[in-house]
């Protein structure tokens, strides 16, 4: 059997798909920083959050920052990369609101700069256009694949 589809998002799942990964994100993102308020925030045990901290930190999505020297304490704040994960957080968060939420309730509501709500679209940089399902077409670069899957032999 063929390997599978070579994928960013498997990559990507790889990485951050782990339960928890995600929810860390989203607390550091929100200013919840240490470790006492992540494991509160997220509900996590504290030796599965020590790894995905771990992990997180050795993936360069998060750094690790000493608060105190005694006793010695440190805090968990997104470097770049974690926060370019922010717009995918956004988005889920919209799309579990809109699906999977009762009524007009949302656990949380984003204010932006502007001063109204946030709702997360995703726009062509070039054109600047609403991105729609629609509207793309898939152009594979792995050898061997095509949109719907291998070439066959």
């Amino acid at each position: 059997m063929k390997d599978a589809r070579p994928c960013s998002i498997a990559a990507t799942l790889a990485l951050v798909g782990e339960k928890y990964s995600l929810l860390v994100l989203r607390e550091v993102t929100l200013g919840a920083t240490r470790f006492d308020q992540l494991v509160r925030n997220i509900g996590a045990p504290r030796d599965v959050l020590t790894a995905r901290l771990k992990r997180l930190v050795e993936a360069g999505i998060l750094e690790k920052v000493e608060y105190s020297e005694r006793p010695t304490r440190y805090e968990y704040r997104p470097t770049r990369a974690g926060l370019e994960l922010e717009p995918v957080l956004l988005t889920l968060m919209a799309w579990g609101d809109r699906h999977l939420q009762e009524g007009d309730f949302r656990p949380m509501v984003l204010e932006h700069i502007c001063g109204h709500e946030l709702v997360p679209q995703i726009t062509c940089r070039e054109c600047g256009q609403e991105v729609e399902h629609h509207d793309l077409t898939a152009h594979p670069q792995s050898p061997g694949w095509t949109a719907t899957g291998p070439v066959p032999a």
